[in-house]
């Protein structure tokens, strides 16, 4: 009855007509009259107390421990996690930038639709991701190719998931290509004027 509440599924599942303790209108009442606030907070207060009995909680709580003190005292570690926060952030921040239609709203009724509506979006970020990529891997080339100190500390610090370069409100033209031409765009001089 509980998974059933939990899950949001109703009593229809749970229903057997040959069962006296499961028929509709048992389940009913016992929905009614035993699935309160109350109830429910004393059942998780139950299950919180037996998992103090057991050693498994315990050993959980001794491997938190040692990580939170190596994550205190590993600097270089620390670091790496905030990178791969910001990377996170970044790449959220691209997916509000990116899904900005219906304020950012999922509108799909069904969870079919949103995941095709989800599924749409990673597609959309990973097309941004690949476009960026491409081009940094290019304007990286031809510095090195003109001779331009590319220090590999700087380029371990770009992001493919930088987008103010990327209309994302107007008119997109798109135009038939060879899938097997693999040119680029030329890239903007940095020494000529912005237009």
């Amino acid at each position: 009855m509980l998974i059933a509440e939990a899950c949001n599924i109703g009593l229809e599942p749970l229903v057997h007509h040959g069962q006296p303790a499961l028929t509709r209108s048992r389940l009913s009442w016992v929905e009614q009259n035993y699935l309160r606030a109350d109830t429910l907070t004393a059942a998780n207060s139950r299950l919180v107390d037996a998992q103090t009995d057991i050693a498994l909680a315990e050993l959980g709580r001794i491997v938190k421990t040692l990580y939170l003190l190596a994550y205190l005292d590993d600097e270089p570690y620390r670091r790496r996690i905030l990178t791969q926060l910001n990377r996170t952030e970044a790449r959220h921040a691209l997916a509000r930038q990116v899904f900005h239609g219906q304020r950012g709203q999922l509108r799909q009724r069904y969870r079919e639709g949103q995941e095709d509506q989800l599924g749409a979006l990673g597609l959309v970020l990973n097309a941004i991701v690949l476009w960026n990529t491409r081009y940094l891997d290019a304007a990286l080339n031809q510095l090195r190719d003109q001779r331009h100190p590319v220090h590999d500390d700087d380029v371990a610090r770009l992001s493919p998931l930088i987008h103010q370069h990327i209309n994302l409100l107007g008119r997109y033209h798109f135009t038939d290509t060879d899938p097997d031409d693999h040119r680029l765009r030329p890239l903007r001089d940095p020494a000529s004027a912005d237009d």
